[in-house]
């Protein structure tokens, strides 16, 4: 796998793991402020799905790695 292989590989991963984490916790206020969606989350901390996403990313990329390294799956 080269250089540019694992940096596709892990955006891929990266953008599918991030929507899959993107609700986690996600709860609405319980009056929003006037001119406010009523569904948007009181406290989104997207920082700390940014880093979850990015470690499980990159630990999906290194097992695809793994995978192709190992001769178990050829994609040629």
């Amino acid at each position: 796998m080269s250089v540019l292989d694992a940096v596709l590989t892990f955006a891929i991963m990266f953008c599918i793991v991030l929507f899959m984490v993107l609700p986690f916790g996600a709860r609405p206020p319980e009056s929003p402020a006037l001119g406010h969606a009523a569904s948007a989350p009181e406290r989104p901390r997207i920082a700390l799905k940014l880093v979850v996403a990015s470690g499980i990313a990159a630990l999906l990329t290194a097992a695809a790695h793994l995978v192709i390294a190992s001769g178990w799956l050829s994609l040629r």
